[in-house]
């Protein structure tokens, strides 16, 4: 399965009225060739209950085309879901060239 995928990266901080910095627009960077799946051996996401209140962790493994740009503070759009990315993104230069990064949602 190939898919679209879009990076949402932190721009630059700006300043408010006060002089003080907060978060820039968020940059979106559109990617193709990409493949959104469950780490091996999962098929559902996990499920906590916590003083009643129900949370949801949703894990996927990104691959993107070799030389993509991908940082530890992205997050990644795909199928109407964000996630964050979690940890460095790594490149593989075997057999099929790739990025590999971890991403994790969690709702409720």
């Amino acid at each position: 399965m190939v898919d679209d995928v879009t990076v949402l990266r932190p721009g630059p901080p700006t300043r408010d009225a006060r002089g003080n910095a907060k978060p820039g627009p968020v940059d979106e960077i559109p990617v193709t060739g990409c493949a959104v799946l469950p780490p091996a051996g999962q098929t559902a996401p996990t499920v906590e209950i916590t003083d009643g209140q129900q949370t949801v962790i949703i894990v996927r493994v990104l691959y993107a085309p070799l030389g993509t740009d991908l940082r530890p503070a992205d997050r990644i759009r795909h199928a109407g879901r964000t996630y964050e990315v979690v940890g460095e993104p790594s490149p593989f230069v075997a057999l099929l060239p790739h990025i590999e990064a971890n991403l994790k949602a969690v709702t409720g």
